[in-house]
């Protein structure tokens, strides 16, 4: 049997977004006791199981509702199992079993996360300041040396494979940043098609401004539009040329791009 808690970790590692539901009380003859729960992902895709038939297929629905609409965290239901009218604030499922079950729906958004297209020296630095934050992220490279669990141990996934593919085949949400720092011009034009095709807030590419303008040129050959969401040369000037501190300006843009910040000093003068 799946260990829903091991699920649970794993969805949350993955930044999706799911609606937890718990039997906290049933009586009669309830298909499952107190303590049954329930996962349920955005595409109605379930994990686990509060006891099939009406009770189910209902609980389902007011997840989906629950996903869709984002207005509530945390809500419990009543459902009576029987075939009598409706209620009072209870639903009446028109099931001969009889009995009542109260629900607890948890909702679990998704997160922001993080792409990292290229595993060298910024894209370490990269994955460092990501766990720091506790932001989720997946990491690419076509070289194995370079995109492996030993050198990214907490990343949420780590692909070694084709750029613009991997891109592609990621969950890709309005709420996800892609670095792109690669070690070629070739790769990092790959990702920069890739990723302008997706909904993420933030695309932001290293490079010289030659470089950029070279590359946006040809974006703009192959009739490609660019959007304002795309950052290159990427980060904010800090006067930044190592590695760690490259990897500093990158997130700071994109923190600033993330809690619409001004990216200007605080400071009070005197």
């Amino acid at each position: 049997m799946e260990n829903i808690f091991s699920k649970i970790a794993e969805l949350q590692k993955d930044g999706r977004s799911f609606v937890l539901a718990t039997l906290i009380n049933s009586d009669q003859s309830t298909p499952r006791g107190a303590g049954a729960k329930m996962i349920v992902l955005s595409d109605g895709n379930i994990h686990g199981t509060i006891g099939g038939g009406g009770i189910e297929k209902i609980v389902i629905t007011d997840a989906l509702k629950m996903l869709a609409t984002k207005n509530e965290k945390v809500k419990k239901a009543v459902y009576d199992l029987t075939d009598k009218k409706r209620a009072e604030k209870n639903v009446a499922l028109g099931m001969l079993c009889g009995g009542q079950a109260e629900v607890m729906f948890e909702l679990f958004l998704q997160d922001y996360a993080l792409v990292i297209c290229g595993g060298g020296h910024i894209g370490e630095k990269l994955a460092a300041m990501a766990d720091m934050i506790e932001i989720p992220y997946a990491v690419i490279d076509n070289r194995p040396e370079f995109a492996n669990e030993k050198r990214f141990p907490k990343a949420a996934k780590v692909i070694c494979g084709n750029f613009e593919q991997s891109i592609k085949e990621l969950s890709i949400t309005p709420k996800t940043a892609i670095v792109i720092v690669t070690y070629g011009h070739k790769h990092d034009y790959e990702c920069l098609k890739a990723s302008i095709g997706t909904s993420a807030y933030y695309i932001g590419m290293i490079g010289s401004k030659n470089k950029v303008l070279e590359l946006l040129n040809k974006l703009k050959s192959e009739k490609i539009k660019l959007a304002g969401n795309v950052f290159s040369p990427v980060g904010l000037d800090i006067g930044s040329d190592t590695p760690a501190e490259i990897a500093i300006s990158i997130f700071a843009e994109i923190l600033k791009i993330k809690n619409n910040g001004t990216g200007k000093s605080m400071r009070i003068s005197g």
